[in-house]
């Protein structure tokens, strides 16, 4: 099985450890390095797109979308995190592979750096398990 990985660089600092947490769920599933593929996307709004050409394609057991959307001072951060989790979703009914979110949504860089972390609590890890689970669910 392969397993793709679309990864924002927007908040790359919060991105590139979620990022880590997956590939490490992956590895202490016996995933080869050769079978975990990383696209790298602009920001958020971008890996629902990259996610469902990724699923399209029907190489991989399931898709992985890593980001991190920070709270600023506008609405913005409420409609840009409702549109990634909706298209990450669509991407997943319409192609039928498993799409799983590793997309941290938060108010402040301390929280994203939380989830975010090494130690304890990696949403990416959490979100490689669930792809893991979900490609084995057939």
């Amino acid at each position: 099985m392969q397993f793709a990985l679309v990864v924002s660089r927007f908040n790359s600092e919060i991105t590139d450890q979620l990022l880590r947490g997956a590939v490490a769920a992956l590895r202490a599933h016996g995933v080869s390095p050769k079978r975990i593929r990383v696209v790298r996307v602009p920001g958020a709004f971008e890996l629902p797109v990259a996610a469902l050409r990724l699923a399209r394609s029907k190489r991989y057991a399931a898709v992985i979308a890593i980001g991190c959307i920070l709270a600023g001072q506008t609405p913005q951060y409420a409609y840009l995190s409702q549109a990634t989790y909706q298209g990450l979703m669509l991407a997943g009914v319409l192609t039928g592979v498993p799409v799983t979110c590793a997309v941290i949504t938060a108010r402040r860089w301390d929280h994203a750096k939380k989830r975010a972390s090494a130690k304890g609590l990696n949403r990416g890890g959490e979100a490689a398990e669930a792809a893991w689970e979900m490609a084995h669910a057939r």
